[in-house]
């Protein structure tokens, strides 16, 4: 906006004795007709900021309509004896209509927000994802500014918590924290299913909460909330910003909690604060961080390494946290000839047209990785943390690797705790076991398990029931379908028991609600995963119908962003989970039925592409064609997945 004449009604527009709100530029002004004049006040009332252009004029004054304050309707000013009043304009009314005289605007002051943001910047946080409120206006300005730089890129969802799985599956996949952003109250509690899915699966994540105005809080004021107690089992940091703080250190501790220990790291920012004048100071990790690559003790590794040695049938199996390690990994197990399971965090970390590779051992593998963990007489796990869903034996000997000093022997004691960085650790192996100690290659023997399961998988897919298409084709054809390196974000239920048995990764990553299990989590995932990597990579999502439909309104984000993400959905009617959970517990099938929109029709109504399945043979089809549109789309499939 320009200072000087702004024409801001037509000859007509507004009737005598009214008032009215109108914008120009980002001013927002009450304008009013009476007595055969115009007026033209700043929209704010003096006193608690009412929006005068929503009140009425009565008995000949403007009413403010939040606490019935009254004003002159032309020159603003206050009955006696008050005498505050609300900025006035001049206004002419001309033959084309009526104009107002407006001063240029002030120049934009730096604010402590923009130090904080640009500090998280350096960090390299570089996507937030959230919604814009009355409590955070100060520090969304900020991030304006950092967007029209290009340092920062903002994605506004319609629900918090999707802003939440988004960040936390963007930690999940590059190790680099995104940031979550809401307003005080809701806003910020809306945050916490999908943080405490970065807490427990130990996803870097930044989260931003607005808060109510320092003078009012814990007075009971409207959306006041002890936003630090909230998040106090949560985030690993969570500090509320005050006036005399050192603002951009303590973004900095922010961002290293998040970066060093994997963690969540909350910002608690009152509205006031935000808009404060700039410190001048702004930080980076610059002299903040160094590397984690340690080496465990020598007689440890010396130990291990002769515990290896002395092995026939050595089992490795990786855990999520080996994600960053896996060609040292292999390289070890390569020179022992050991095959290697992941855990169902994990899948993916491995080929599994690696000679060695044997997929997921547990609930949601195969039966290639369990039988190697019956035949195994010794057991090397790699940044895994034996969840009972894993099925780790803690009868067989065990050498844990693992950074965390408190992830060694946690549920039972291990044989040798081995602490070290995992892919350090590896290779400090593979050189300390003697080559004339080579153990059994096992490699012709995975084969053969692999030709056994791909028999039977086969099968499978051949079982028809007449209520959808059978999971074994669904997982097969999305292999089949699927870049080699593609990320697929998976959501919770039997869709993904059914993904963890039937579908062969190549290269392709796998993200999940890992311990968590949070049902919703896949679609938000995506969109994270899209805002990380993918200009570069295929992005795929798999849901049930109810996980899809906890989020399903992101698919609008999706589409205002031009997200290229192409969701699978598996669409059984039910939470076919908790149906069979029912009956494994001899107890009736109760309230798990869904009643369902065309989920296809929904997207297509969002703005997406979208395709329904109701026969094998069509699924090839629909797959190529969502895969290829470049932007979202969904293939909705009618699915037995009661064929699990």
């Amino acid at each position: 906006m320009t200072d000087g004449w702004h024409k801001i009604l037509d000859p007509d527009e507004l009737p005598e004795g009214r008032v009215t709100t109108v914008t120009v530029g980002n001013h927002l002004l009450a304008v009013t007709h009476y007595n055969g004049e115009f007026g033209c006040l700043d929209n704010k009332c003096p006193h608690q900021g009412g929006p005068l252009g929503e009140g009425s004029i009565e008995e000949g004054k403007l009413r403010c309509p939040w606490h019935g304050y009254d004003y002159d309707p032309i020159t603003g000013q206050a009955p006696p004896p008050f005498d505050d009043a609300p900025e006035s304009f001049e206004v002419e009314a001309r033959s084309d209509g009526v104009h107002v005289s407006l001063p240029a605007p002030t120049p934009r002051v730096r604010t402590i927000s923009d130090d904080m943001v640009e500090t998280m910047t350096n960090w390299g946080v570089d996507a937030v994802f959230g919604m814009v409120g009355h409590s955070n206006l100060g520090f969304a300005d900020a991030m304006r500014e950092a967007e029209d730089r290009g340092t920062l890129r903002y994605f506004g969802v319609r629900h918090e918590g999707a802003a939440a799985f988004a960040a936390s599956a963007h930690g999940k996949l590059t190790g680099r924290p995104a940031a979550c952003f809401g307003i005080a109250g809701p806003g910020s509690t809306n945050l916490l299913t999908g943080l405490y899915d970065a807490k427990v699966d130990r996803a870097p994540v930044l989260a931003i909460s607005g808060q109510v105005p320092s003078k009012v809080m814990g007075r009971g004021a409207f959306q006041d909330l002890d936003l630090t107690a909230a998040f106090s089992d949560v985030a690993a940091f969570s500090q509320t910003v005050l006036a005399g703080s050192d603002h951009s250190e303590l973004m900095t501790l922010a961002c290293k909690t998040a970066v060093v220990d994997r963690e969540v790291a909350h910002i608690v920012l009152p509205d006031e604060i935000q808009v404060m004048p700039s410190q001048g100071s702004v930080s980076s990790p610059e002299g903040r961080v160094s590397s984690n690559r340690i080496l465990p003790p020598p007689e440890v590794l010396q130990r291990a390494a002769s515990r290896v040695a002395d092995s026939q049938r050595p089992l490795v199996i990786v855990g999520a946290g080996a994600g960053d390690d896996m060609d040292a990994i292999i390289s070890f197990a390569e020179s022992i000839g050991a095959p290697v399971a992941t855990t169902f965090k994990a899948k993916g970390q491995i080929s599994d047209r690696h000679p060695l590779g044997c997929g997921v051992l547990g609930r949601s593998g195969t039966p290639i990785a369990s039988w190697f963990m019956n035949e195994s007489d010794l057991i090397i796990v790699f940044g895994a943390s034996f969840s009972n869903h894993t099925g780790i034996s803690d009868y067989k000997p065990i050498i844990q690797v693992d950074f965390d000093p408190m992830a060694l022997g946690r549920f039972h004691p291990v044989e040798i705790p081995v602490l070290g960085h995992v892919g350090t650790t590896a290779l400090a192996l593979r050189e300390a076991v003697p080559e004339t100690n080579r153990c059994q290659d096992r490699s012709e023997v995975v084969a053969e398990r692999w030709r056994i399961w791909r028999d039977e998988k086969a099968a499978r897919r051949t079982d028809d029931r007449g209520e959808g298409v059978n999971a074994a084709s669904v997982f097969h054809m999305l292999g089949e379908a699927l870049d080699p390196d593609a990320v697929v974000c998976v959501d919770v239920g039997n869709n993904t028991y059914s993904f963890g048995r039937y579908f062969e990764v190549d290269h392709q990553t796998v993200l999940m609600s890992g311990y968590l299990g949070s049902i919703g989590f896949g679609f938000p995932a995506a969109m994270g995963s899209w805002a990380a990597v993918g200009e570069q990579r295929q992005i795929v999502s798999v849901s049930g119908d109810g996980g899809f439909g906890q989020y399903a309104m992101e698919m609008t984000t999706a589409v205002k962003y031009g997200m290229n993400i192409t969701h699978v959905l598996l669409n059984n009617g039910e939470l076919g989970k908790i149906s069979k959970e029912q009956r494994s517990a001899d107890l009736a099938v109760w309230q798990t039925s869904l009643h369902n929109p065309g989920f296809a029709e929904f997207a297509e109504l969002c703005g997406a592409f979208g395709v329904r399945v109701s026969d094998q043979s069509e699924l090839a089809d629909a797959l190529g064609a969502a895969l290829g549109n470049p932007g979202p789309a969904l293939v909705e499939i009618d699915s037995d997945v009661v064929l699990l």
